[in-house]
This record gives structure tokens, sequence and C-alpha cells, in this order.
């Protein structure tokens, strides 16, 4: 983009916020490799457990059906699913801020 082309509301916002976080004396956050390779490891094992819930989610389901539950016998199941993904997703996010802040995850 050349000097002489307008910017984009969204262009504007970043360099107001640039500007803001010079002032406050912000440094912009920088990972290194081995965070960046730390970070790589949790999404991926964050992954597999997704992966190992799905499979154990879906496994419930059809016993379920199976044995002919009633519908809030699978609704409490599915409950349970999206409670166990959330904490599972809760403690990835949680575990990856650790890593970018230098603690140990």
């Amino acid at each position: 983009m050349s000097e002489d082309e307008p910017k984009s509301a969204y262009e504007i916002a970043m360099e107001k916020l640039r500007i803001k976080d010079i002032e406050e004396g912000k440094e912009p956050a920088t990972v290194t490799a081995e965070q960046k390779e730390k970070i790589a490891e949790i999404r991926q094992e964050c992954e597999a457990k997704v992966a190992e819930l799905e499979i154990m989610h879906r496994s419930r389901m059809m016993q379920a059906l199976r044995q002919g539950d009633p519908e809030e016998a699978l609704e409490k199941i599915d409950e349970s699913y999206r409670r166990d993904r959330q904490k599972l997703e809760e403690e990835k996010e949680s575990r990856i801020a650790k890593v970018r802040r230098g603690e140990k995850a």
C-alpha cells in the first residue's frame, strides 16, 4: 500500500493502539522459539484429548440410543460432553497464557 492511498478503519485503529501502547510503555509480546514449541505441544495434547472425548461421547450416545434411553438422558450426555470440552479449552488457554508469560505450564 502506498502512502497516498487512504487507510482502512482497521489500519487506523491498529495504528492508534500501537501509539497508545508505546505511550504506556508496553512492548509487543514476543514469543521465543522454545515457547512456540511448548505452545504447539499444548495444542496438540489438547487436540488429542478432545478427539478422545469425542469418541467417548459418540460411544455413550450410541449406547444410550441402543438402550432406548429417554431424550433427557441423551441431553445429559450431551451436556456433559460440552462441559468437558469447555473445561479442556479453558485449561489449554490457561496453559498457553502461562507459557507466554514465561511461567511453567
